[in-house]
This record gives structure tokens, sequence and C-alpha cells, in this order.
């Protein structure tokens, strides 16, 4: 069989539309060319890192999961810490989804307000993962930073000096929260 014939995902449900059955979807994985990474979600082996990997598992089984917090700063470049786990929303009295290949930190969100703020961000294969917008997490953090003792708007002014293409957004954003 050839394998670049098959889709990147395999599900139990598709199997028999590419020809397949569950006996050669075993015997695919036990030779290494498929790996289950999440209940009856199949990936063709190498196709993507662990992390990309777990959120196209998501986005196929959980379309309104959401990358947020941490994985969602790194994403938007707005951090130079890098995610040990990612950070997915789902709304509340939804299911996370039982990832195999990736660690995930599941976060519940009200559904009535699940979507502000809510863009995607593009996976292989032709998915998309959700993804929050940068300036609602960056905000949320100034604030956070704002309430911390010891830090004040001037300080946080001075050290912006060093970095002018952000000065003004920072000025602004501070401007819009005192």
């Amino acid at each position: 069989m050839d394998l670049s014939a098959l889709p990147m995902l395999l599900d139990y449900e598709s199997l028999a539309d590419h020809g397949l059955t569950r006996h050669r979807l075993r015997a695919l994985i036990g030779a290494g060319m498929y790996e289950h990474i999440a209940p009856g979600l199949f990936m063709r082996a190498g196709e993507a890192d662990d992390t990309t990997a777990g959120w196209m598992a998501i986005a196929a089984k959980r379309p309104q999961a959401t990358l947020c917090l941490l994985s969602a700063l790194a994403l938007h470049e707005l951090t130079d810490e890098i995610p040990s786990r990612s950070d997915i929303a789902i709304p509340r009295g939804m299911q996370p989804l039982q990832v195999r290949i990736a660690p995930i930190s599941w976060h519940r969100f009200d559904a009535a307000t699940f979507d502000i703020g809510r863009g995607e961000h593009q996976l292989p294969g032709g998915l998309t993962i959700g993804l929050h917008s940068g300036s609602d997490l960056a905000l949320d953090a100034l604030k956070r930073w704002l309430r911390t003792r010891g830090n004040s708007p001037a300080s946080l002014l001075s050290m912006a000096a060093s970095f002018p293409k952000a000065q003004p957004a920072i000025r602004s954003a501070l401007e819009i929260l005192l």
C-alpha cells in the first residue's frame, strides 16, 4: 500500500473511505507508519512534532478548543518563555480530549464569552485551532503586573524606553488602563 496515498490523519470512521480495515490500521501502527495520538485518531509517523500533533488531534476532535494563556502569548511572540505544556481553553461543559503525545493544560471558560478575541492558527493538513488574540492577553498580563507590589507605570515606561517600537503601544495601554 502506498502510504503517501493515505491522509495524514486517520480515524475509525474514515478507514473504509481509504480502503483500510482496523486490522490493517493496527498493522500500519505496528510497522511504525502511523501513531495513535488521541482516542480514535491516528497520525502518519513523522508528520509533525509532538506539540503540533497534539494540537492537530485537538483541532480534529474539539473544534472549539483554543490556544490560550502562555501558549497564545508565545505564538504571538509576546513572551520569551517557552511553554512546557500547551494551554488549551474549552467552553465550560465541554470535555477535554485525552491527548497521548503532548502535555496539555485544559482551562474552562464561560461559554457566553468564549469566542471574544478568538482567531485561528493554521496547522498542517489544512486544520486550524483557535487562538486567543494577543492584545487581550497582553492587557491581562499588564493588569496583573500593575497590581503587583513594587511595579509602577513609571518604571514600565522607563523600561519601555529601551524598546522604541513597543513604547507607543505600552504608553497607549497604560493610558487606557489608568
